[in-house]
């Protein structure tokens, strides 16, 4: 079971009391992946909010007519370090309408420990208690923003190499 303990270091969940982390507890599953793993694909129906607790997840887009992706085609990176112990967040499409996974995600570590809710008990956690979910989704508007800055910043680097090609 997930210990309390962890979910303290989850900088989502923040601003939650010990009642509410206690609540959220029985909700969260520990899941463990090796490298290379494919955690979902996208165009996936998104049911699930995930945390990176342990290692670093490569969130990418495929490629067409099967092509394998590599981690040359990783958008954004989430990961946990020495530096900066924080359990980050991603999978947060499953609170934007279609509901699909906007990239895949791959495993990139050696091993990589995850933590997976699923939005449905989040949902009605939230419904019971409206603080819960507004200190949720206050981060979650933070990583929506830095995701977009981040994919600003791949598009910007992609177009300019396209344009120095035809020079």
């Amino acid at each position: 079971m997930v210990t309390l303990e962890l979910l303290t270091t989850i900088e989502a969940f923040n601003g939650m009391d010990q009642g509410q982390l206690s609540k959220l507890q029985p909700n969260c599953q520990e899941l463990d992946f090796n490298q290379g793993d494919k955690l979902f694909t996208e165009g996936d129906s998104a049911e699930h909010l995930w945390i990176v607790v342990k290692g670093r997840v490569d969130l990418r887009f495929e490629l067409p007519a099967g092509r394998p992706t590599t981690q040359e085609h990783t958008v954004s990176s989430v990961d946990i370090d020495k530096r900066d112990p924080v359990a980050q967040t991603f999978g947060w499409s499953c609170f934007v309408p279609p509901y699909k996974m906007r990239l895949s995600a791959y495993c990139a570590a050696d091993r990589t420990k995850i933590l997976r809710i699923s939005k449905e008990s989040l949902l009605k956690l939230f419904d019971e208690d409206y603080k819960m979910g507004y200190v949720f989704l206050t981060y979650l508007i933070t990583v929506v923003g830095y995701r977009f800055h981040q994919f600003q910043d791949v598009v910007a680097k992609n177009m300019g190499e396209s344009l120095m090609c035809g020079w």
